[in-house]
């Protein structure tokens, strides 16, 4: 009688030990299952600035020009484009957007704006994996003796604000 007994006090503490053991791997491959589905589905935002330039002229006239490539999994409005602080307005924002960037097409005379479009009111937006050349005029804040000086250029999404900094420059 106890040797009956005590083999099913031990297969009671088996089962016990099987049950705890699947119900364990049972929340941990739901889990995971869950951290996968959230992390595949879930696109980040996420932009990069370069080639960022601001000159001045000797009559104090200052302009800024950047590249922008949207290198995150999902389209970006562009909400507002701030240098030294000061929001820049929409008529003073001209962009074209672009393939490849090299130094010709970067470096094009500012005043020729042929293939840019005025901003304006409309919404600037970066689809996913694009770029674009982005020019700011009549940057009233920055003179000549400014030159030299460092300064930053902030352009803010509905997300995240994506920050530069470059030293002013004299104009070619």
């Amino acid at each position: 009688m106890k040797m009956l007994k005590s083999k099913r006090a031990l297969s009671t503490v088996v089962t016990t030990l099987i049950i705890l053991v699947v119900s364990v791997l049972l929340a941990t491959v739901v889990t995971f299952y869950a951290i996968n589905v959230t992390t595949t589905r879930v696109q980040e935002e996420s932009l990069q600035i370069t080639n960022l330039h601001v000159w001045c002229n000797d009559t104090g006239y200052a302009t800024a020009a950047f590249v922008i490539t949207n290198t995150g999994g999902r389209d970006v409005v562009l909400e507002k484009i701030t240098v030294r602080g000061v929001e820049i307005p929409g008529a003073s924002i001209y962009y074209k957007t672009v393939t490849s960037v090299s130094d010709p097409d970067y470096a094009d005379d500012p005043s020729d704006l042929n293939g840019y479009k005025q901003v304006g009111t409309d919404a600037l937006v970066l689809s996913s994996g694009s770029r674009m050349i982005i020019y700011l005029f009549g940057l009233s804040h920055i003179s000549t003796s400014d030159i030299g000086v460092t300064v930053s250029v902030v352009v803010f999404t509905a997300n995240a604000q994506y920050h530069k900094e470059t030293n002013i420059q004299a104009a070619p």
